[in-house]
């Protein structure tokens, strides 16, 4: 058990010198501390391109893997997931729906578009579904708030011309190209205010896996408890859709994984173990979406889709052999 999250760094440390290595031009693990100081090619490359591209990854892995755990505890759902809740629809649209009416907005202002996107999307599903009292409720409320968000966001690609158009594609399947330190730099305010509030509600989300009659016995809220989950989880998301796009499953996957490689621990355990798995997901998706089809970069939420969808069907079906032996 111990060595399990060496394993995980180690396997985030591979990808991260893979990402900093590969590509063009092609540098060797030895070559890097040269080249962080050089100003010819090569440096120009991994200090400006390669480097934030990498650290935005994993932060942006690291918010959706953490968000998608707080949703399904909170909501006692496993497939309680950013894209099924109208949260990610949401940001996207309020990102989206400027470029298409071709309206000016400063890029500090883009998180604060796609928070409120999220926060429309997020609290249309949480209150048309009940806050939570039925998993399956939440479920097809949010499945019918994310069909008409992107509803809307169809129609903005009707209107939009053939230029704004490519972007938006790019934008909807969630990609880290031409990123710089600057888009990795607006996601820190966030951070500060986000990851402190979520270390504050892991231990809340254990007592909600009990049930809203137990949750309540022990002094909780329950209602005021899954609308925090759901600002906390906003904060996460919104700003890395901002940036990124939806970047899709990440929010699913990171969390399954966790619970099986951490079967006997609590939300405040997997929560680490979410978060990291996030990171690792995108980096590793990131590596094909821009080597596979090169020197064309496919966008990294396709590879994460092709990736968390047989491994969450898998993941899933596992969940429910287990739950049956244990009956």
């Amino acid at each position: 058990m111990a060595l399990r999250p060496l394993a995980l760094v180690g396997l985030l440390v591979v990808a991260a010198l893979g990402t900093l290595c590969l590509g063009t031009p092609r540098l060797s693990p030895a070559q890097l501390p040269a080249a962080l100081g050089g100003d010819d090619l090569a440096g120009v490359v991994l200090t400006e391109l390669r480097m934030p591209r990498l650290v935005l990854a994993v932060v942006a892995g690291g918010c959706l893997g953490a968000a998608g755990l707080v949703l399904q505890e909170a909501l006692r759902n496993p497939l309680a997931v950013p894209e099924m809740l109208g949260v990610s629809s949401g940001a996207a649209l309020g990102v989206a729906a400027p470029l298409v009416l071709a309206v000016a907005v400063p890029v500090v202002v883009e998180p604060l578009l796609a928070l409120a996107g999220a926060v429309v999307g997020g609290l249309l599903t949480l209150v048309a579904g009940g806050f939570g009292r039925s998993p399956s409720a939440v479920l097809l409320t949010g499945a019918a708030v994310t069909a008409a968000l992107q509803a809307g966001l169809l129609v903005l690609m009707v209107l939009a011309d053939q230029l704004d158009l490519q972007l938006i594609y790019r934008y909807l399947l969630g990609s880290l190209a031409s990123r710089t330190w600057d888009d990795v730099t607006g996601l820190w305010p966030w951070l500060v205010v986000a990851v402190p509030a979520l270390v504050l509600c892991a231990p809340v989300l254990s007592v909600l896996r009990l049930g809203d009659d137990e949750a309540r016995a022990l002094g909780v809220r329950v209602r005021w408890a899954r609308l925090a989950a759901l600002a906390i989880s906003i904060l996460l998301i919104a700003p890395v859709v901002a940036v990124c796009g939806p970047v899709a499953w990440v929010g699913f996957l990171a969390p399954h994984l966790a619970r099986q490689l951490a079967p006997h621990t609590t939300s405040v355990g997997w929560l680490p173990w979410s978060a990291l798995l996030g990171a690792i997901t995108v980096v590793l998706a990131d590596l094909p979406a821009r080597l596979a089809l090169a020197p064309v970069e496919t966008p990294v939420g396709a590879w994460t889709a092709l990736l968390g969808v047989p491994v969450g069907v898998v993941l899933l079906r596992r969940g429910r052999r287990v739950a049956e032996e244990s009956r």
